[in-house]
């Protein structure tokens, strides 16, 4: 697959992730947050819990077993530490959370994939 193409996908994943967490009531603050230290492909808020969320979209549904890992999830906690004072207020739960995609399978989210010191 082409650069061009993964990215096409990855974007399409991230909508239909964004589109996902607001049926569950999660309010969508910021989409691909890019920085030198990482990348966030949403940022979403439900109540007083600020969810900085890596969206993983693979083929198939066996292809996303292997699609996060501790060097991702790290990356992701870099930026979302760097961001949080623009989103995160006194009070609330910060955490990180991964959804993964495919075709013809519904979203399946991790909550909380990454813990400090992990």
């Amino acid at each position: 697959m082409s650069r061009a193409e993964a990215e096409r996908r990855g974007r399409k994943g991230e909508a239909l992730a964004a589109w996902w967490l607001r049926l569950a009531g999660w309010r969508i603050l910021a989409r691909r947050v890019k920085l030198a230290v990482g990348e966030v492909d949403i940022v979403a808020r439900r109540g007083r819990t600020v969810a900085f969320i890596e969206v993983k979209w693979r083929r198939d549904a066996a292809g996303l077993a292997g699609a996060i890992d501790a060097y991702r999830l790290r990356r992701v906690a870099r930026a979302a530490e760097a961001i949080a004072p623009k989103f995160v207020h006194h009070g609330d739960t910060m955490r990180i959370d991964v959804i993964l995609i495919a075709p013809r399978c519904w979203p399946r989210r991790i909550a909380n994939a990454w813990q400090p010191g992990a």
